[in-house]
């Protein structure tokens, strides 16, 4: 059954989170900020190091880009027909119009589609936290600092700065000697389990009882439901051979990012609705999940 064996494994990894956090009550702001500035920029590195510029590569970039525009779209027409304020409407954009496509999309496609499907996973993951640390930051800072502070946040973003010399590495083919990229290395790969455990323990500390029941119905719809309706009908726009375009389709059917709710916390922009919507959305995706795998199967 898809069930237990994608899903269930993943959560496990969830649940050990959310029980440190609710033993021990740890401090998630010093892990999540070496999330963010050590190990997530070492694993952009390594990818694009790694990663061939082929015509792959380059359909992941303009779909995601698509679909990432189409929700931000979405997001903002219902928010205005809603009559929200500039700060629910950033909050429902972090909530709606990123995927958790790197603690949780990678994995389930690990699971389900295996080394062949990881391969096309982790570039999408990539970039995906590309729009993050650029459109994420933005959106979560321009409602408490305007425009100006948004763009100097996301100038100070360090997986901004990871991209450009893994490409010009493997362009002009210079190698990392092997035991400074055996480090890299190293790094990189512990930032989905570490992701992965963070997201358990920000669920740990939603308060169920302060749920806002009727924006975060907008939100699971959008990033749950839209959200892969969306990449289907972008993906058949292009000559996407099927596992690709089960990939995408799948990353997108991701809940709510848990890095958002970090940029979230950490600008103060609704945090504990952004951080409700990735646990409703994230509860929600284990059905909505089993169900899209059963049809991509």
């Amino acid at each position: 059954m898809i069930f237990f064996e994608v899903i269930l494994p993943v959560i496990l990894i969830f649940f050990s989170g959310y029980m440190i956090q609710k033993i021990f009550k740890v401090d998630i702001k010093p892990i999540s900020t070496i999330s963010i500035y050590i190990l997530m920029p070492a694993l952009v590195f390594q990818t694009f190091y790694t990663t061939p510029l082929d015509s792959n590569l380059f359909y992941i970039v303009i779909t995601s880009t698509l679909i990432f525009a189409a929700l931000v779209v979405v997001s903002i027409v219902t928010s205005r027909l809603c009559k929200q304020d500039t700060e629910q409407e950033s909050a429902l954009i972090l909530t709606s119009a990123f995927a958790n496509s790197g603690n949780y999309g990678a994995p389930i496609v690990l699971f389900a589609f295996g080394q062949a499907g990881m391969n096309y996973a982790v570039p999408l993951m990539v970039f995906h936290s590309i729009l993050m640390s650029v459109f994420g930051v933005y959106f979560a800072a321009r409602s408490q600092g305007g425009i100006k502070l948004a763009v100097r946040t996301v100038l100070k973003q360090p997986t901004n700065y990871a991209i450009l010399p893994a490409v010009l590495l493997q362009e002009f083919h210079i190698s990392i000697p092997d035991n400074f990229y055996a480090s890299i290395e190293l790094v990189g790969n512990c930032c989905i389990p570490v992701v992965m455990i963070i997201l358990g323990m920000q669920l740990a500390d939603v308060n169920a009882k302060k749920l806002e029941w009727g924006n975060i119905s907008i939100a699971s719809g959008i990033r749950l439901i839209a959200s892969p309706i969306l990449a289907y009908l972008i993906c058949l726009m292009f000559p996407i051979e099927p596992l690709l375009r089960n990939v995408i389709v799948i990353m997108a059917a991701m809940p709510s990012a848990a890095t958002t709710a970090m940029y979230a916390i950490q600008f103060n922009t609704k945090p504990q609705f952004v951080s409700s919507g990735t646990l409703i959305t994230t509860v929600l995706s284990f059905g909505t999940l089993t169900f899209l795998l059963s049809i991509l199967h």
